[in-house]
């Protein structure tokens, strides 16, 4: 064994380092040491960053905020709102009422209805500002698991759904269907549902509980 295998060797069992020199071990453990650090920072950074941004974002003003009071399943959420908010993300993003989807975004998938006034309405394609003091009915206000509205229920007995993201708008606008003028044949109901796309296909199904709510209606 060489004299530096010697020095090595006695590095990894414990023995004091050489003074002013650079062994196998100090060399190792400030290289590991480094590494932490440089792996560790840009993430504290990054918290650091969302905070002071989190910060930044509740303390400053929107630009032209206009006050806004909207009737949300029952209550009351006074609001300052940039005038271009869509309902569909003041729901989602302001109020974090999630239940109504954000499909197409452009008004042609259906996934976003909610009730205004009673009548359903693409919540995507209307501004909140434009519904200030009007009544607004998402799907949680329609009903919740241990007090579901008829139509909920059917979708259940019917398991008109497969992946769900379509549920809550197909089943906002089945609900006002039943107040609107509509035939009782397939074809009638089939129209009437036509601004709300199914891509799983669950169509027959959606149409069998609407079937039974209206008979029962």
């Amino acid at each position: 064994m060489t004299q530096k295998d010697r020095e090595d060797s006695g590095d990894m069992q414990g023995r004091p380092e050489k003074s002013g020199g650079v062994t196998r071990r100090s060399f190792l453990r400030h290289l590991g040491a480094a590494g932490i650090a440089a792996a560790a920072l840009p993430g504290a950074r990054g918290e650091e960053m969302k905070a002071e941004e989190k910060a930044v974002d509740s303390l400053t003003p929107i630009a032209g905020a206009v006050p806004v009071t909207l009737i949300i399943n029952r209550k009351k959420h006074a609001l300052k709102l940039d005038p271009r908010t869509s309902l569909l993300d003041c729901l989602r993003e302001n109020l974090n009422i999630t239940g109504t989807k954000k499909g197409c975004d452009h008004g042609q998938c259906g996934a976003c209805t909610v009730h205004v006034n009673g009548r359903r309405v693409n919540s995507c394609l209307t501004l909140a500002v434009m519904h200030d003091g009007e009544e607004i009915t998402t799907i949680e206000g329609l009903g919740q698991p241990d007090s579901m509205h008829p139509m909920q229920q059917a979708f259940v007995d019917c398991d008109a759904y497969q992946c769900g993201y379509c549920t809550s708008g197909q089943i906002m606008s089945a609900t006002a269907l039943l107040n609107e003028p509509c035939g009782h044949g397939v074809d009638d109901i089939r129209e009437a549902m036509s601004g709300n796309i199914c891509r799983c296909g669950a169509y027959p199904n959606i149409i069998a509980a609407i079937q039974q709510v209206r008979a029962k209606a």
